[in-house]
């Protein structure tokens, strides 16, 4: 609802402003440019206002119904002037109140705690566990723009207005801008082919909008060329066909899409004619249904059936196609920590689109006559920028490098070419822009070696399409050759758009993009280089540990970051984790142990005191720094972290400290020293190459937040430092110890430690080289299973064989 209202008040904020430039001129035009949008937004709150209603959303349904009616009487309003402006005045005053209720309610809500509620501000149903990020509720504004849209071109139509013109262009205007948020908002629900769909729609809106632009500077209609709008309906009917999966509904809907864009590509005239008008006033009643069918499934209990298990059914007893599972995995970023869905299928789609748009030749003088401009910026450059953009944050260097390139070439083309800024100059100054481009692109084509043979050939084809925009801005282009290169990149662009819809649905078959023509050890091929076993799976967990006690060192997920891991009885194992991190032995690996029964062999050698408070302190995120032990001086670095972490990555160390005979593992941080933390299983083959063994793959890391570091060598005289202040509190950790004490004193407070509590800096006796190195790469803050399990770090450095013995 609010952001319905948000595009509501900002799109007829700008027809506003037009009418104030006089740029729509007078009351009729006024109300020929707002009536369309009111209409829309008319219908679509009153639709959230019924499912509000029926949710028992009591406020949200009011303002919802108020803003509804305020939208009908506007319209009568611009109808005559004489009526509805006061009731127009009167909803907005209502919303006005119960607006400042409801956010009055919530308000003092959240400063008592819940203790005071005001009546309305909070349902039966509204303390609920929030929906996970998968959870795409966004697409219902998508819908609602589509409604939009639909409403402007069918109102000439239905003779409500008498054509398209630029007071409507601030509609159509902001439902592309909202569609590109739903575009990127899906990216981030994982929802691939809903933000491929919204991608595309939000082409046409622009489009739309700027063919009335055209009119409003020319008084001439664009001409809309046939190839793009052909192609256009052949990639809208291909996701239609793929989006099978969520539902009958969404398929029937974008089959509309199918039919939009034949109408345009059937229609020289296009948006400014009936068959296309047409199909529009049938969009607007789909949109219509699918808003509430959508809405409604998405905060109901009670689900409307749209045949959204049809497929996964249908080919449930089916060995040839295997549907992909809506997991981490499918969508798991290559280099760090990602929130987004794969963006690939987006960039080939808009590549085919702006292949196409290029292949009309320019024969009027006018550039502007024929409709090319938006399809080939927007499609090439804007969505390619976004579609690059995700591909950056999912740690795909290459391929947002590509998307990026090619979508700033694609725009300054597109407006240079077909916006009127390139006229008869042709010359030297535009063939040394086009030159540059081809340099980088060649950088591109070179690093596309080492990824697949489909990239290369696609990067290739483009430095054709490069070669042939320099010739025609040197004037020396050969017959046919530009239509050659662009129908072969479209082509290339869309085998590759193809292959990712089909492998983003199928687990099996999959549509091949081909080995690297180049491999090299390293990133790209450490899943052939050592196993990549996923966390979810017990049989994983026990391959690991048949890795470790075979002397290997693995990576392994924590609560927060990877680490790389070797069994203690393995002194090589340990060995191999210092050289492949490139740490030197001075610096300390952190032991991890099952359970504080470990300890027992060794209990008459910890005091009482410092033995309670291991069991008081743990399970938390506290590690402990106690002496080592008898005549040695090296001390012994616990660390166990909380038990409120994921239970999965629990599982998973839990698991491997069992299977491992004798129990304590060595623990460092997965990453080269001095280089930052890994943060996702493919990082830790990128950074260590192939001397790592195996690798426990559990998606991106969650955030990293280290643990209270405790300093516990001096507990016997009623002491105890701080190294490092994590997760928990100062002030948690003394009173944990404050109660052993007592427990010990019989009640009394050890005056030593009121003594630590005065002067927190007197522990900084311990040197600071132990201190820099227990913070940076003793691995702490890392997760280990359940609630008896803890972990210990050496801080100084000793022959492994000694510390086997010693444990």
């Amino acid at each position: 609802m609010c952001l319905t209202v948000s595009a509501l008040w900002c799109s007829s904020g700008l027809v506003h402003i037009l009418a104030g430039e006089n740029i729509i001129n007078g009351s009729r035009g006024l109300r020929d440019a707002m009536v369309p949008g009111l209409a829309a937004f008319t219908l679509a709150l009153l639709v959230i206002c019924i499912v509000a209603v029926l949710c028992h959303e009591v406020v949200l349904s009011f303002i919802a119904l108020s803003i509804c009616l305020a939208c009908a009487h506007q319209i009568a309003g611009l109808a005559d002037s004489a009526f509805g402006q006061a009731a127009t005045a009167v909803c907005y005053l209502m919303v006005c109140f119960v607006g400042a209720y409801f956010g009055s309610g919530r308000l003092l809500s959240y400063i008592t705690q819940r203790k005071i509620m005001l009546p309305g501000t909070f349902n039966k149903d509204s303390v609920k566990p929030m929906q996970s990020q998968e959870a795409n509720d966004v697409v219902t504004v998508g819908v609602i723009m589509n409604l939009l849209s639909a409403s402007v071109l069918a109102c000439p139509l239905l003779g409500v207005v008498p054509k398209l013109f630029s007071g409507h262009v601030p509609w159509l205007w902001t439902a592309g801008v909202f569609q590109l948020g739903v575009c990127v908002k899906s990216y981030r629900s994982m929802d691939t082919l809903a933000a491929t769909f919204y991608g595309f729609t939000s082409i046409l809106r622009f489009t739309e909008g700027y063919t009335a632009l055209v009119v409003h500077f020319t008084n001439q209609v664009p001409y809309s060329p046939v190839p793009f709008p052909v192609v256009f309906s052949v990639l809208f009917f291909i996701l239609a066909l793929f989006n099978l999966q969520g539902g009958f509904v969404n398929t029937i809907y974008q089959l509309f899409f199918v039919a939009y864009c034949i109408a345009i590509a059937s229609e020289p005239q296009s948006f400014f004619q009936r068959g296309t008008q047409g199909v529009q006033a049938a969009i607007f009643v789909a949109s219509a249904v699918v808003l509430f069918i959508t809405l409604y499934n998405m905060v109901s209990s009670n689900k409307i059936p749209t045949g959204a298990g049809f497929l996964k059914n249908l080919l449930a007893h089916s060995n040839r196609f295997v549907l992909q599972t809506n997991g981490k995995e499918l969508h798991a970023p290559y280099l760090g920590y990602s929130k987004y869905a794969d963006a690939e299928l987006l960039g080939h789609g808009c590549s085919v689109l702006a292949a196409f748009s290029i292949t009309a030749s320019l024969s009027s003088g006018n550039p502007l006559a024929i409709l090319i401009l938006p399809w080939a910026v927007v499609s090439g450059g804007v969505l390619h920028l976004i579609s690059g953009s995700v591909a950056f944050a999912r740690g795909k260097t290459l391929e947002s490098t590509t998307f990026i390139l090619y979508g700033i070439m694609w725009t300054v083309w597109g407006l240079t070419r077909f916006g009127g800024l390139y006229g008869d100059v042709r010359g030297l100054h535009l063939a040394v822009g086009i030159i540059s481009f081809m340099l980088f692109n060649v950088l591109v084509t070179a690093g596309a070696l080492f990824l697949n043979k489909a990239w290369f050939i696609y990067t290739f084809t483009f430095q054709l399409i490069l070669i042939s925009f320099l010739l025609d801005a040197v004037g020396a282009m050969p017959y046919g050759y530009d239509i050659g290169v662009t129908i072969i990149l479209g082509l290339v662009s869309f085998y590759m758009f193809l292959a990712s819809i089909f492998n983003c649905t199928f687990k099996s078959p999959q549509m091949p993009f081909g080995d690297p023509f180049i491999k090299l050890s390293g990133f790209g091929g450490g899943k052939d280089s050592c196993p990549h076993l996923t966390a979810r799976k017990s049989s994983s967990v026990q391959q690991i540990a048949e890795i470790m006690k075979n002397g290997g060192i693995c990576g392994m997920p924590t609560d927060t970051v990877y680490v790389l891991v070797a069994a203690c009885n393995r002194p090589q194992a340990v060995e191999k984790a210092y050289r492949v991190k490139k740490q030197a032995k001075e610096r300390p690996m952190s032991l991890w142990i099952s359970s504080i029964k470990q300890l027992e062999p060794v209990r008459e050698q910890i005091s009482p005191l410092l033995w309670d408070f291991m069991e008081a302190a743990w399970p938390s995120s506290i590690s402990l720094v106690i002496a080592r032990g008898g005549h040695k001086k090296p001390r012994l670095h616990c660390c166990y972290t909380p038990h409120k972490c994921s239970m999965r990555c629990h599982f998973i160390l839990m698991g491997i400290l069992d299977f491992i005979i004798v129990g304590p593992i060595a623990v460092t941080s997965a990453n080269p020293t001095g280089e930052a933390d890994t943060t996702h299983h493919n990082q830790v083959y990128a950074k260590l190459g192939d001397k790592v063994d195996g690798v426990l793959c559990d998606g991106p890391s969650p955030e990293n937040i280290a643990s209270t570091v405790v300093d516990c060598t001096k507990i016997e005289s009623g002491q105890i430092g701080f190294f490092r202040v994590g997760l928990i509190p100062k002030s948690k950790v003394l009173q944990i110890f404050e109660e052993i004490q007592k427990k010990h004193m019989h009640g009394q407070m050890n005056t030593a430690f009121e003594t630590d509590i005065t002067d927190p800096h007197r522990h900084l006796t311990v040197s600071q080289t132990n201190l820099s190195e227990t913070q940076t790469d003793s691995g702490l803050g890392h997760m280990t299973p359940s609630d008896s399990h803890s972990s210990l770090d050496l801080s100084q450095h000793e022959h492994h064989e000694e510390e086997d013995e010693t444990l």
